[in-house]
């Protein structure tokens, strides 16, 4: 880990919707050039804090710093002007544009003056190649509709758009949720040369073998607090793993699996608790 002050960083946020408390005294920090992993199962939360960190939803308590200077967003919009840019599961692409149109759509450069400005087609284009060339991709055809492209090419457009914008800070929401185990490693190369870039990546994810051989900070999230913070020489791989998997949870419910077997010797049920047991560590 740098000694470089964070660029992003929260304070005992909470956030609530009525009387549901979605988070409660949430502190994460995101440093330039780092890699900060956010963890957590389904319901954890992390969908609350992404869309706090993105301007989304105000912090119902807690402070947000950004550069050193406290802020307060009043729409998504004047996030991603001050730099944090978020690509979300579905990466706010149009199937049927090409791999150019999508890469601009929204923020088309255009030629001329007045009643004569247009698309600048030619330029766009060219950015395009360019800047999916320094993220390492070579792209075959800036025609193609962006839906023919696999997955983990899909992610890497999304990212070098959001790179080449002035992305300060990258939140990647799921980004290897869907994705098969090559197509995972492509995204994850892409992570590390947003990285290389100077860029502070904050990475959502609920698989830890995704999130740890990119990760320089670990945050797991349970129940919207946060359960761990850790640094990668903190924390290995297994403990890693075994803290997303809820320990606990997983020894309790094989109690129970077990009790529920009763005597009745080697059927499904003891062999499930058993197969628990070793999941949690226990055995």
């Amino acid at each position: 880990m740098s000694d470089a002050q964070p660029i992003l960083e929260i304070n005992n946020v909470s956030k609530y919707f009525g009387s549901v408390i979605a988070l409660q005294d949430v502190s994460m920090f995101v440093r330039p050039g780092e890699v900060t992993c956010l963890l957590g199962d389904n319901g954890a939360g992390k969908s609350t804090l992404i869309k706090t960190l993105a301007g989304v939803h105000k912090p119902s308590e807690g402070s947000y710093r950004f550069e050193g200077n406290e802020v307060e967003f009043e729409s998504p919009r004047q996030a991603l002007d001050m730099g944090i840019a978020t690509v979300y599961q579905d990466l706010a692409m149009i199937p049927l544009m090409s791999i150019w149109r999508n890469f601009f759509l929204g923020s088309e450069p255009t030629i001329g003056f007045g009643p004569f400005k247009r698309f600048d087609v030619d330029s766009a284009k060219r950015v395009t190649r360019e800047e999916m060339a320094k993220m390492g991709i070579d792209i075959r055809d800036p025609d193609q509709p962006v839906g023919t492209l696999s997955g983990g090419e899909r992610q890497s457009v999304a990212i070098a758009r959001a790179v080449y914008f002035g992305a300060k800070v990258l939140i990647l929401d799921e980004p290897t949720a869907a994705l098969g185990v090559k197509q995972a490693g492509v995204v994850l190369k892409y992570i590390l040369q947003a990285k290389r870039r100077g860029i502070g990546v904050i990475f959502i994810t609920h698989n830890p073998h995704h999130a740890y051989p990119v990760g320089d900070h670990f945050v797991i999230l349970r129940r919207g607090q946060v359960y761990g913070d850790y640094t990668k020489a903190e924390i290995p791989l297994e403990q890693l793993v075994q803290m997303m998997a809820g320990g606990a949870d997983l020894q309790a419910l094989s109690h129970e699996l077990e009790s529920a077997s009763g005597d009745e010797g080697e059927d499904d049920l003891a062999s499930a608790a058993r197969e628990f047991r070793q999941e949690a560590g226990n055995e």
